[in-house]
């Protein structure tokens, strides 16, 4: 009994620590005052004590005539020659100019408006700002006698320049991808977007990391529902850091339990900007090269951008081929264990008799036998993608025709089960998006286990489950399901068939209803008829 109270008491006090500690815990990290000083040795005191230790923080002194000056930077996020060309010479040579009787307060004017030879520069009014600020890679300038703080455009942070999108290859189509930095990719966007009603959003996520994102639109077309939905799930993250655009996809989702992914994500401008014009909205979030794409719906994961590059019946046949490898990749191992292990009799005769000789001798049951060859596979991927790009493909080859050759040859594995696994292994690469495609695999390893233990009765029973959750779920408010769901038939003309472009003269599902036509498209008559006419 002591024992146990004694357990108690350490259960207690422990939540006693938690809770005081909650309460001592601050969510503002940007730790400075708000008052700028009038004296430049006072601001600059201070803000050496705010930013003590830091060896990349250049501060530099100097006099413009009789006005003692500072600028601050990080060394590594700015461009040193504006600061050097445009900012300190301009200050130290041209102010010489100025009449020696000149005010504080017009010396200040003077500089602000006259001196600085940079595009971007603004008053700052807060030394909480301003240090903001500098952490993001601007730089600041102290006038002596001044309570305000110019802050000046310097940001050139290191960046590996546009490049070819990894994860979504296209045969036809532009080649640029987003990039880390992400005022470059909101500068592609812009360049593809010439619309005075497309809006850019700053938001700063992150209470250490203040990351910067992007929410893009095109006002007129969104959805406003849609667009509060996103503002209001943004606006209650709270959380020390965000590091890559998949934690905000995480703390916003609809459905964390979920497999089947809610929002879209792509590191092609091309598939953002018609997103764009669909009414949807991108989400770009500083230090990532993929951009978010909200709401989702089944019917986006199976689509490509090339596929409205390409005609219509080329693309129609594709569509049709990546929903067949969707469900092949999904449910043809746990078809086949259903089969095969329960009801052997729906099987043809030949292929019965063919399927038998295959497994003489064979030590282990169907389901053990796709569960080693869907690990192994799965195990070989991942180290694929883990070492450098010729070693991994090399290994990923290699390895996956030596295990599969020996354990057909040790009689451990039956050929007609490596032919099986390397189908739907085929299948899961045909779909366009990388996070739809996992939750396949996820849904592989599910249908084997169900269907080993219930045959032919779990297979359906699952496929219905699965359906029925998929009918009720939802992406911020649309139908995941759309427009099988949802009832837009207009939406039919380019879910999985896609008609001729001139007949997709409507917006989809996620577009405000008062911008639902996106094409007026009047056919002229041919040259024939024409000629013709004028006979």
């Amino acid at each position: 009994m002591v024992r146990v109270m004694g357990f108690i008491e350490i259960i207690k006090r422990r939540k006693e620590r938690v809770r005081n500690s909650q309460k001592k815990e601050t969510k503002e990290y940007i730790c400075a005052q708000e008052k700028i000083y009038i004296s430049i040795d006072d601001n600059l005191n201070y803000l050496r004590e705010v930013l003590n230790d830091n060896d990349d923080i250049v501060i530099r002194e100097f006099f413009a005539a009789d006005i003692k000056c500072a600028t601050v930077f990080i060394d590594g996020l700015v461009n040193r020659e504006i600061i050097d060309r445009d900012v300190i010479k301009h200050l130290m040579v041209e102010v010489q100019l100025f009449d020696k009787n000149i005010s504080q307060n017009e010396a200040y004017s003077k500089i602000l408006n006259t001196l600085l030879a940079t595009s971007d520069i603004k008053e700052v009014t807060s030394f909480k700002d301003a240090i903001l600020d500098l952490l993001c890679g601007e730089t600041l300038l102290f006038i002596d006698k001044s309570d305000k703080i110019i802050r000046i455009s310097t940001r050139n942070f290191p960046n590996r320049g546009i490049q070819q999108p990894i994860s979504e290859n296209a045969v036809r189509g532009p080649r640029d991808s987003f990039n880390e930095v992400v005022r470059f990719s909101t500068a592609l966007i812009r360049r593809r977007v010439r619309d005075t009603r497309l809006r850019v959003k700053n938001l700063k996520l992150g209470r250490r990391s203040k990351t910067d994102v992007y929410l893009i639109y095109v006002d007129d077309i969104v959805d406003r529902d849609i667009l509060n939905e996103v503002n209001q799930r943004l606006s209650k993250i709270d959380i020390d850091a965000i590091m890559e655009s998949g934690m905000i996809e995480q703390l916003i989702e609809d459905d964390i339990f979920c497999l089947f992914p809610t929002i879209q994500h792509t590191e092609r401008v091309d598939t953002a900007v018609a997103a764009l014009y669909e009414g949807r909205i991108v989400i770009l979030t500083d230090n990532t090269n993929l951009a978010l794409i909200v709401p989702a719906t089944f019917a986006t994961f199976i689509q490509h951008s090339e596929d409205y590059y390409e005609r219509w019946h080329i693309a129609t046949v594709i569509r049709i081929l990546r929903v067949f490898a969707a469900v092949l990749a999904m449910t043809l191992q746990g078809f086949y264990i259903s089969i095969s292990s329960f009801t052997p009799s729906m099987i043809p005769p030949d292929l019965g008799l063919f399927i038998a000789a295959t497994r003489e001798g064979v030590p282990i049951p169907v389901f053990l036998e796709a569960l080693f060859l869907e690990f192994m596979l799965e195990l070989l991927r991942e180290a694929g993608l883990r070492l450098p790009g010729p070693i991994g493909q090399t290994i990923g080859i290699v390895g996956g025709l030596i295990i599969g050759q020996a354990a057909v040859q040790a009689g451990i594995i039956s050929p007609i089960m490596v032919i099986l696994v390397a189908t739907t292994a085929i299948a899961s690469f045909a779909i366009p998006a990388y996070n739809f495609s996992i939750s396949l695999r996820l849904f592989k390893f599910v249908y084997i286990l169900v269907c080993a233990a219930l045959g032919l009765y779990g297979f359906i029973l699952l496929s219905l489950i699965i359906i029925g959750n998929l009918v009720k779920t939802k992406s911020f408010g649309i139908p995941y399901l759309s427009p099988f769901v949802s009832f837009e038939i207009l939406d039919y003309k380019d879910a999985i068939v896609r008609l001729p472009t001139r007949y997709l003269w409507s917006r989809p599902i996620f577009a405000s209803t008062q911008q639902k036509i996106r094409m007026l498209y009047e056919r002229t008559p041919d040259y024939a008829s024409a000629g013709e006419d004028k006979r």
